[in-house]
């Protein structure tokens, strides 16, 4: 009687749940609405709010969800034991069951769809399409018969879903257009969204390589991974170029700031084995993610 109070009152520990929901990844969901709605404010657009925030909750949901299949689906298929040298997961850890973890996930899916009921009667079909692609490939990123991680597709996954698709719909609900400039804006974001991923990987490639979970450091090699790491930090910066052609020299300048800390992190893992380490570098990168995405918007907005 007493073990099953425990096993109900641990379901309802939120601190283990805000642990499983990885908050530190979650810039991911919250960069590209925030950079996209002030490119569209600063076009003299009618930038929405509650068309940014319904997105912006749609995206942590969905972004959430696919945290919470990750956690619940390594751990069945061996990918996080207690040899992981990243951060604990709360399924490997024993404080939920998988089967809790991937309940949770499914209702952050929910959440997900209803919230973006109202933006699908805003902006019409293409944010249906948008809608169903981003839950059942935020399931299908390593849940399924074809799990994206699994395939060495997580890049693309997140260069998609959390920079292209997440910046031109954002632009798209403002505007009613599909524009050049939201494709610029979504690879910069999107790409500096990966390098959280890639060093992850990196990480982790020993611990994947046993179970067959073939990243592209693992399909190619750590030296490969760490060429990853320079490219997706320092092309966005390069593709700043383009909004000098727009006469918005704030978007290019201000976000310059950060190159600095963009190269430490690439100078740390072309000189640093995989190892523990790692992880102080991964929240360096979520900085690098969120700050740049913060100096473009007040860039727009200058």
């Amino acid at each position: 009687m007493l073990v099953a109070l425990e096993q109900i009152g641990g379901i309802f520990n939120m601190k283990n749940w805000v642990l499983a929901f990885r908050p530190k990844t979650l810039t991911a969901a919250v960069a590209p609405i925030v950079a996209s709605h002030a490119y569209v404010f600063s076009r003299g657009e009618t930038a929405l709010w509650w068309v940014s925030g319904l997105a912006l909750f749609s995206a942590l949901c969905i972004q959430i969800g696919t945290n919470l299949v990750n956690d619940a689906v390594d751990f069945k298929k061996g990918a996080d034991t207690e040899k992981r040298i990243g951060p604990q997961r709360v399924t490997q850890g024993g404080m939920f069951s998988g089967k809790a973890v991937m309940l949770m996930a499914s209702f952050f899916f929910l959440l997900a769809v209803l919230s973006g009921i109202p933006l699908v009667m805003h902006g019409g079909w293409p944010i249906i399409a948008i809608g169903i692609a981003s839950v059942i490939l935020g399931y299908a990123y390593t849940a399924g018969p074809f799990p994206l991680a699994y395939l060495g597709l997580g890049e693309i996954f997140v260069i998609l879903f959390f920079g292209i698709v997440a910046v031109m719909g954002m632009v798209y609900l403002h505007t009613g257009q599909w524009l050049l400039s939201g494709l610029v804006l979504g690879l910069q974001i999107g790409m500096l969204s990966t390098v959280l991923l890639v060093i992850n990987n990196l990480r982790d490639v020993d611990g994947d390589k046993l179970v067959n979970k073939k990243t592209l450091p693992v399909r190619f090699g750590k030296k490969f991974g760490k060429y990853e790491v320079a490219f997706f930090v320092f092309v966005p910066f390069l593709l700043g170029a383009y909004w000098l052609g727009e006469i918005r020299w704030g978007a290019f300048v201000l976000p310059l700031a950060m190159l600095a800390l963009g190269q430490k992190i690439v100078k740390f893992v072309f000189f640093n084995e995989p190892s523990p380490v790692y992880n102080a570098y991964l929240a360096k990168a979520a900085a690098l993610h969120i700050l740049f995405s913060l100096l473009i918007s007040v860039g727009f907005l200058l």
